[in-house]
This record gives C-alpha cells, structure tokens and sequence, in this order.
C-alpha cells in the first residue's frame, strides 16, 4: 500500500483549517522549473530556511519584549494606575497564566491547521493586548491585555521551534533551532532599550510590530513538510521539501525516511493520555519535560523580570540601563551558543551552561548573604554589591549558553511525531506554570531574603548538572527520523 493510500483516512479527519503559502506548490517538475528562474533568491537550500527561520523568528521577538516589558515600566505604571507592589506583581504573572492556556491548545492547534495556521492564530491576541494595554484606564484593562499576550506567546513557544527542527537540515537543525532563543532575548533587549526612552503606553504599541510583520510574512514560506505529510499532502509534501533543500537538490532519501516515519506513526486521529503510558514513549517524555522544568527553575526569568529591583538592591543607581546592559550581555551569549550548539552538541553545552549558574547563584547567593552582615557604608558592602551584579552577569551568561536555547531544541527533536502535538503541550504548559511560579515569588522571596533566594535556584541549578550528566542524548547530527527511531 502507497503512503498515500496510508494517509486517505487521516487527510480526511483532518483537513487544515489554514493552509496558507501554497505559491510553492509543484505539481510537476516542469513548474518547478519555471519557478526557477523567478526564485533565484531561494535556490540555495541554507538561503531558503533561513529566510524561513528569519520570519517566524518575529514570533519570539514578540515572546521577548512580552517578557521584558514589565521590567523597565515597573515604576511608571505602578504610578500613573496606582498599583500596589503585590498588584503589579500579579500583572507580571498573568502573561505566564495566559502561556498556560495557550501552551494547553499550542499542540492541537498546531497538529489540525498547521505550524503557520497556528502562528497567525497565535499573533492577534497579542496584537489585540497590546492595544489593550496602551489604552487602559485602570488595572482591568491591562490585566486583560496581559493574559492575551501570554495566550499567544504560549502557542508560539511551542510552534516556532517545532517548525524550525521539522524543515531545518540535520547539520544545522542546532543552530538554527537557537535562532528561536536569540529572538527571545533580542526581545527582551528591545524592550529595556525602548523603555528607557518611551512611556510605556507607546512601548505597548511598539509591542504588536512584530506580530503585524509576521501575519504578512507567512503567507511566503512553505508549511512544515512533516506537517504535511503527517496529514497525507503528499504534493504538497514533497513540493515544501524541494523547496527548503534548494530546487537542484535530491530530496529522494529524505522523502523516504520522512514517509517511512510517519507510516510506522499511529493512524489514530486523536492521541490521548493513555498513549503517553506507553513504555517506549517514557524516555523520550521524561528527557523533554525535564528539561524544559529544570529551565525555569533555576530563577532566570524571575531574575529578569524583576532585574532593575536586583540591581537597585545591588547598589546601583541607574538601574535601568544596567538591566539594558544585562539583555545585550544575553544576546550575544545566545548568538554564541547558536554558532557552538552544532559543533559541540547539545549535552556538553547544558552540562557547562548549568554548572556555570550553580557557581554564579553560589558567588550571588554568598554576596548578598555577607552584605547582610556589614555595613553600607564599608568598603565590604561595596565589594559585595560588585560581585552579586558580577554574578548575576555570570548566570545570564550560562543560561544563555545553554539551558536557554537547547531545552526547546531537544523537546521538538526527541518527541515522536505522533504523539508530539499532545506531549509538547504538556511539556510547554509545565515550564509556563513553573515561570509562572517563578515570577510571581520572585519579589516575594527577595523581600523575604536575597540571599535565600539565589540559593534556593542554586540548587535546582545544580540538580539540572545531574540531569543532564546523567540522563540527555546526543542529538547533533542525527535526522529526526534517527533520533525518534533510537527510542523505539
């Protein structure tokens, strides 16, 4: 039986609801070829998915600055709307609770109308809460603005590195998949740049642009091929393929081990929760859902949220644009980690990236513990302060080398394809809640103590060494199809 004739059943239960960018689209190798001559800009393959990786990457570009927004605008909005400390507190938190509904659907949406159909679903919330933020009146209307936003962010941390491990080639499916990260943090640099010299109504409004570029943008790259071919577009399929590889290329093996994966995948329309009892499923579960857990457990983003008080706690004066400083410092340890994470592989940079955050929380946790022993007016106190900021640069640094980035890129590399829609929900939902967790107790527990606090995400800190010594594979290098393969 043909791999068509295996996918009638599925392409009928599941028609895409939004199956946008069909320009590329071949049905013979004749208008293949006469689109060549009209698409010289995408005939390299490393051209054609980067180009793709560059517009989706507007997605985490909007996840960031959605992230970083509330650091830079604490003081202003608290003022101009009267929000008390713990009412502020709960307008940082909201966007993880609205990550949490959006992460819930982010599997099922992607898996019924596509990676694109998902993401353009995913940019008007965001767009429509940015509005509502720069137009409230009171904290109703920003509460509201928030939890849109985090809906969308939460379908689009999910979907973008999803899309970009389905059509990136294996030797740069790292680097690429880190590309995902550095939008994030080039976000949240946005945002401490911008809000040093904008009110923070017009922040808001800067907010939705890259949401309204990405719209546009995707009606221009081609769907994931593994999408497609999971629903039975065997046209389409091959047609997205050949475009992502270059028209020159041979894409023979590569459509074949892509047609033998998805025909040894379940034919089941819905996959439930019993499914994910199933023993071969137990490994590559664990591996996913650890990892992206221990990634916001070890504080980071408490620490980056709330990192303009830390460093008025530190004994800074402008804070603000030591917090800037901070979101540069993370862009480019992102962007080195996007050049290493193909050379070195995945696990020694989450073994290095993690250790690097236990010694940093350590010199935090220490410095801000002795402060609390002297005076500050001392030269001690000084020096305490220098080195907590030290620390806390160190941390940025390591987590943005590693543990970061390479969580997201192992999940959408290690779940089977068929069972990747509901177990990447899961997984995205859990390390939403934890944030969430996070960001709500990080005032919290700086008021309570500093130096308890940065202890405390020292130890999950080290507990994630162990994980990751102990316990991740190797992906780098392997197809998808290998690596799904290897647990069976």
């Amino acid at each position: 039986m043909s791999f068509r004739h295996e996918n009638e059943d599925r392409r009928d239960l599941r028609k895409p609801f939004l199956h946008t960018g069909s320009w590329y689209r071949m049905s013979s190798r004749q208008s293949s070829m006469n689109m060549i001559t009209s698409s010289q800009m995408i005939r390299d393959s490393s051209v054609s998915v980067l180009a793709c990786v560059l517009i989706v990457s507007l997605g985490p570009i909007q996840f960031g600055f959605t992230g970083g927004y509330s650091s830079p605008t604490q003081s202003d909005i608290s003022r101009d709307l009267k929000l008390t400390v713990s009412e502020f507190s709960l307008f940082g938190s909201l966007s993880n609770v609205g990550a949490m509904v959006g992460a819930i659907a982010s599997g099922q949406i992607a898996e019924y109308i596509g990676r694109k159909g998902s993401l353009m679903i995913a940019a008007i919330p965001n767009i429509i809460g940015w509005l509502a933020i720069s137009f409230s009146k009171d904290s109703s209307f920003i509460y509201m603005g928030r939890l849109l936003e985090g809906f969308g962010v939460g379908i689009i941390s999910y979907t973008v590195p999803v899309y970009i491990a389905e059509i990136a080639p294996q030797n740069m499916r790292g680097s690429l998949g880190s590309v995902n990260q550095l939008s994030v943090t080039i976000g949240i640099m946005l945002s401490y740049l911008l809000g040093l010299f904008v009110h923070w109504r017009v922040l808001a409004i800067l907010g939705m642009f890259p949401c309204l570029i990405l719209i546009p943008g995707l009606f221009f790259i081609p769907e994931s091929p593994r999408w497609l071919a999971k629903m039975g577009m065997t046209d389409d399929f091959e047609a997205s393929l050949q475009v992502l590889r270059g028209f020159d290329t041979d894409i023979t093996q590569e459509v074949n081990e892509i047609k033998r994966s998805v025909a040894s995948s379940t034919r089941r329309a819905m996959i439930r929760f019993s499914d994910l009892k199933q023993r071969r499923y137990w490994f590559p579960l664990m591996i996913g859902f650890g990892l992206l857990v221990l990634q916001q457990s070890t504080g980071t983003n408490g620490v980056l949220f709330y990192s303009s008080t830390i460093f008025q706690s530190a004994g800074i004066s402008d804070s603000n644009v030591a917090t800037f400083g901070l979101g540069a410092i993370q862009v480019i340890a992102t962007a080195i980690s996007t050049w290493l994470v193909d050379k070195t592989g995945r696990r020694i940079l989450l073994i290095v990236s993690s250790s690097g955050m236990t010694v940093s929380l350590a010199l935090v946790a220490t410095s801000f513990f002795i402060k609390g022993f002297v005076k500050e007016s001392s030269t001690m106190y000084t020096v305490m302060g220098i080195l907590s900021v030290i620390g806390v640069v160190g941390l940025i640094i390591g987590f943005s080398l590693g543990l970061g980035p390479i969580p997201w890129i192992i999940m959408s590399e290690i779940l089977p394809v068929n069972i990747k829609g509901l177990a990447g929900s899961i997984a995205t939902l859990a390390n939403w809640f934890i944030c969430w967790v996070i960001t709500l107790t990080a005032p919290l527990l700086l008021a309570w103590s500093d130096g308890g606090t940065f202890t405390l995400y020292m130890v999950m800190s080290a507990i994630t060494v162990i994980f990751a010594g102990l316990l991740v594979p190797e992906t780098k290098g392997k197809t998808l199809e290998e690596i799904q393969f290897s647990f069976r």
